[in-house]
């Protein structure tokens, strides 16, 4: 299986990324099927960058191959759409930077600004979680692949990565 990686240089070497904030599925390397979704992430992330170092960034999208058969190796999780579990874990992830599930892998839909701000809606108790995933169901969600352990990043392979050139602003 084809994953993709967008970020502001190439990545031969995926590592487990920690943050200051909390993401969807935990702290991990996060991925995705969806190279559209990728190059979106890549322009992001270098415009991110360019902003805190003063200097252009490229925006690179990595390529990765996962042999699908590995993932009788792991302990994984896959969501095929935002349900009450799904809600759950991304609120826990999101919310606890010390929350720490036994996930090596990860997979589901990835809680996009409409998403997150349903999110925020359920943690400031505005929202019921059971509401917030009938909402969730009428939004266009891509998907995304989280490797939260070293394990799990064994079995991801480098295979090449392309920088994206003539950024325009509404083209992402």
């Amino acid at each position: 299986m084809i994953l993709y990686h967008g970020s502001y240089t190439e990545i031969s070497s995926p590592k487990i990324i920690v943050q200051e904030r909390g993401r969807d599925f935990g702290f991990g390397f996060y991925t995705t099927t969806v190279k559209n979704q990728a190059e979106r992430w890549a322009v992001r992330t270098a415009r991110l960058r360019s902003r805190i170092t003063g200097k252009s960034e490229n925006a690179v999208v990595n390529i990765y191959d996962f042999v699908k058969e590995n993932i009788k190796l792991l302990n994984t999780k896959s969501f095929s759409e935002p349900g009450l579990e799904w809600l759950e874990l991304v609120i826990k992830c999101r919310s606890d930077l010390t929350y720490k599930h036994n996930y090596d892998i990860v997979s589901g839909k990835i809680a996009n600004d409409n998403v997150g701000e349903t999110i925020e809606y359920v943690l400031a108790g505005i929202m019921r979680k059971e509401d917030a995933v009938e909402r969730l169901k009428f939004e266009k969600i891509n998907n995304q692949i989280c490797f939260c352990t070293e394990k799990s990043l064994k079995y991801l392979v480098f295979k090449e990565s392309y920088a994206i050139h003539d950024i325009k602003l509404g083209d992402f």
